[in-house]
């Protein structure tokens, strides 16, 4: 026998059937039994068997279970439909009720009479006040809302009996404040709630405070921290962390709302609301007061006092929030919309932080949030912060910097005033910023920041001093005008504090363009006005140098100490400045491409140093050689001394000099390139020099210890294309002790057998028996480079000669000789030589993009 089926398993039409809609307006029984039975019909007819009543009566009993589920539903929800509308009903008669009596009170009103009123707050006790707040609550409403005669009248005498019964309550309740009695004081919290949401109730409690009384009384007496004063505006001692007064403020604010947490729970209805009127009140007044005061001070004593004293309120403060946090209390939510909208229009006024709208619905933690940032807005807010730490970071380096900066201005006058140039360069950057160049203009602003603070500009000077005789300020000494490793240090030191600052007191998206524009500052100081200044000064003393005197190699200990200082500064960056960037791509690629150019400058300003000191000393090295007596190489028997020429001892006195201070203050790549262009320059003068001289049998022999000395002295260097130059350069003066007899094939089987014949006849014709043999030579190739003229003209200056005033690129290429002894495989010359000076002082970075190079 088969079972009646479930709903899911009746046909589609069936259940469409069975829905609440079928049943809704007009329904008809035959016509659900005929649309229920229709199709079974049909496939009754289409069967040729007898009749089978089975579908039938499963389809019917199904959709008989379907039709009982329907009633129970239909019958539950009209019950619960019932009781919804008895409550409204009740409600509803409820307010019609106090509506009437609404009515009642305002016509009794009307007529001069509230005697059922004072039987309410008179008699009644705390349950009349309850029920008089309530009904006057609502017959504000009705007074409004609805016109009544004399209705003007009516509303002055229902506004004066609330006003009068508002102090009243408000009255009792400061009566139960000052006695302590919690219980009469909830009684008429709950009571001015219901009245009006209790606003006035909150502003007398908070405003009678004795907390705020007692910091009212001691706002006169700013207890100062003596110590910290006397070390806040010291750059070099330890930024403080509190102070005495502030501590003790902040401990009392703590207690206090430990206190006022309990007591706010059980007197007020609300107690959040309260809480947060309470804590804006401590920040709006007590904290912020307190805080003016201290900035003030600060503020009288320098920049970097105001900074620091900042910063101290602003961790202070924080810490402060986070444990207020831990106060958060529970809501107490009014009991009706009205209730809540009278609450709200209530706090308008009250609340100093604007909308008092939403102010019932934030949490403690938010508002407390706003508040601390409120507190530094007006010292943060725009480019207030960046400018302040800005002056302090000028004033600072300026200060540090001024017998430094004095020294090099005298030093430098006949270039112009280091501080002009100085105060040009940063007044450059300054004008970008007005310029509206978005591209540097975090750069800019930090430049316009040091103009504006630093009082200087770039107007011409005006005037001259009204009193010649007044006496000039301290003179400066030689020692404050060195680099110094501590000093950059000390800048560095004093730029990172003013950097955790900027971590501390920017917006966290602010931070990155912040500290790039303070990266330029320091590049400014440490990079322009310090290191640049030093090789300038050091470029221009060389330059000043008596050219016949002996050179100065103290320049090598500044290029020495700008490497330091350089690396030092740049691993500053790195390390500290970079991953302030990482959140802004943009800013992180800004400030590398400058970081880059800032040492790409000094680079040159190095290189360009190194050349001139090079130049100089070549070209002592070119007079001294050009001290060499006429017939020093040619003596007569009886002059003859196997001893080393003056001319070569001062040359290696001198070379000596060189090596020993190049590897004092150079190292790596930067040695290599320096000691290499002295010595391939120096082998040129040889080559130049061993022209000029007739060299006789005798004077062979002290030509050849000249050569040895040159050649030991350059072997020293230990540069890897130097010794095959100086082989070379001794096999060449060789040339002058060998018989006539054997000389042609002593060239032969030597090095010299690469050079063109017409390149070494200069040479061998100031052996002193040359014209004896020189028709052995005429027409005759001993050797030769291809490619290399026999007959070519020689350079204007000389066979090997070098001008004096020429870079070292033109006098490498100069003389011929050089240049083929530059293009023999077998002397394999490097690309550290080829590529020259121009390109060889280079300092270590480590990001950017450049490759770490030796220095």
């Amino acid at each position: 026998m088969s079972t009646t089926p479930s709903f899911e398993e009746l046909d589609t039409s069936v259940r469409e059937q069975l829905d609440l809609k079928t049943f809704e307006g007009k329904f008809e029984v035959k016509d659900f039994v005929g649309s229920v039975s229709e199709k079974l019909i049909s496939n009754s007819k289409s069967s040729s068997g007898p009749f089978n009543p089975v579908p039938f009566i499963r389809t019917f009993e199904a959709c008989v279970d379907k039709l009982i589920a329907f009633r129970k539903d239909i019958q539950a929800k009209s019950e619960q439909m019932e009781k919804s509308v008895k409550i409204a009903e009740r409600e509803y008669s409820r307010k019609m009720s106090d509506l009437n009596k609404g009515f009642e009170v305002c016509l009794r009103f009307s007529r001069g009479d509230t005697s059922a009123l004072d039987v309410l707050r008179k008699e009644r006790g705390k349950e009349g006040r309850r029920e008089l707040a309530t009904v006057l609550r609502r017959l504000s409403v009705v007074a409004r809302e609805v016109d009544l005669l004399n209705a003007e009248q009516t509303r002055e005498a229902i506004d004066k009996y609330c006003e009068k019964f508002e102090k009243d309550m408000l009255n009792l309740f400061d009566r139960c404040y000052r006695k302590e009695d919690p219980k009469m004081m909830h009684h008429c919290a709950q009571t001015l709630q219901d009245f009006n949401g209790g606003a006035s109730c909150i502003q007398i409690y908070v405003n009678q405070h004795d907390f705020f009384i007692n910091r009212v009384r001691r706002i006169n007496d700013f207890n100062t921290d003596s110590e910290l004063w006397k070390t806040l505006n010291d750059p070099d001692s330890t930024p403080p962390r509190t102070e005495k007064g502030l501590q003790e403020l902040f401990r009392e604010i703590r207690a206090t709302v430990g206190e006022e947490a309990q007591i706010v729970q059980v007197v007020f209805p609300n107690p959040p609301l309260v809480m947060q009127v309470f804590l804006q009140r401590v920040f709006a007044q007590s904290i912020q007061e307190y805080m003016e005061q201290l900035l003030n001070k600060g503020s009288s004593l320098s920049t970097l006092a105001f900074l620091r004293v900042l910063q101290l309120v602003h961790t202070q403060a924080s810490s402060l929030v986070e444990d207020l946090k831990e106060y958060e209390l529970t809501t107490s939510a009014p009991r009706s919309t009205s209730e809540a909208a009278e609450l709200r229009r209530s706090v308008i006024g009250l609340v100093p932080s604007g909308n008092a709208t939403n102010f019932v619905t934030v949490s403690l933690t938010s508002m407390l949030e706003t508040a601390m940032e409120e507190l530094f807005i007006p010292y943060t807010e725009g480019n207030r912060y960046l400018e302040k730490e800005s002056k302090s970071l000028s004033e600072l380096y300026m200060g540090y910097l001024h017998r430094y900066s004095r020294y090099h201005e005298r030093a430098n006058k006949g270039k112009g005033s280091m501080l002009d140039r100085m105060v040009n360069q940063i007044s450059a950057a300054a004008a970008t910023a007005t310029s509206g160049n978005t591209a540097s203009g975090a750069s800019a602003q930090a430049a316009a920041a040091i103009m504006k603070f630093s009082g200087f500009t770039n107007a011409p000077k005006q005037g001259t001093p009204k009193d010649p005789e007044k006496p000039m300020e301290d003179t400066v000494k030689e020692e404050d005008a060195v680099l110094s490793l501590d000093a950059a240090e000390q800048m560095l030191k004093w730029h990172a504090e003013a950097i955790g600052r900027c971590v501390v007191l920017s917006p966290p998206n602010e931070v990155p363009k912040h500290a790039f524009a303070l990266s330029r500052v320091l590049a400014e100081t440490i990079g322009t006005n310090y290191v640049e200044v030093a090789l300038d000064t050091a470029y221009a003393k060389s330059e000043a140098a008596d050219p016949k005197a002996e050179p100065s190699l103290q320049a090598l200990s500044v290029l020495r100490l700008v490497d330091l200082i350089c690396h030092l500064w740049q691993k500053y960056v790195s390390t500290a400045l970079l991953p302030l960037a990482g959140s802004s791509v943009t800013v992180r690629r800004e400030m590398v491409i400058f970081n880059n150019q800032s040492v790409s400058r000094i680079e040159g300003a190095a290189n360009a140093l190194m050349n001139r000191l090079a130049d100089s000393i070549v070209a002592w090295l070119s007079s001294t050689l050009a001290k060499q007596k006429k017939n020093e190489f040619k003596p007569r028997n009886d002059e003859f001394s196997f001893v080393s020429t003056e001319p070569c001892e001062a040359c290696c006195t001198m070379l000596a000099k060189v090596r020993d201070a190049a590897r004092q203050n150079l190292s790596g790549k930067n040695l290599e390139v320096f000691l290499t262009e002295i010595g391939i320059s120096f082998n040129t003068l040889l080559l130049d020099h061993l022209r000029k001289f007739q060299v006789n049998a005798n004077g062979g022999l002290t030509l050849a210890k000249d050569l040895k000395s040159y050649q030991d002295l350059i072997a020293t260097f230990d540069c890897p294309a130097l010794p095959e130059r100086f082989e070379f350069i001794c096999q060449l003066g060789k040339i002058f002790l060998i018989e006539p007899e054997i000389l042609k094939s002593y060239i032969t089987e030597s090095a010299l057998a690469r050079i063109d014949l017409n390149l070494l006849r200069p040479y061998l014709m100031q052996r002193s028996d040359w014209q004896t043999f020189e028709k052995g030579f005429d027409g005759q190739s001993v050797g030769g480079v291809d490619g290399i003229s026999i007959n070519a003209p020689m350079n204007g200056t000389g066979f090997g000669g070098v001008a004096e005033t020429k870079g070292f690129r033109e006098r490498l290429g100069m003389a011929r000789l050089s240049t083929m002894m530059r293009e023999l495989e077998g002397l394999r010359i490097g690309d550290t030589v080829s590529s020259n000076l121009s390109s060889g002082f280079s300092f270590t970075r480590g990001f950017g993009g450049h490759g770490n190079s030796g220095s």
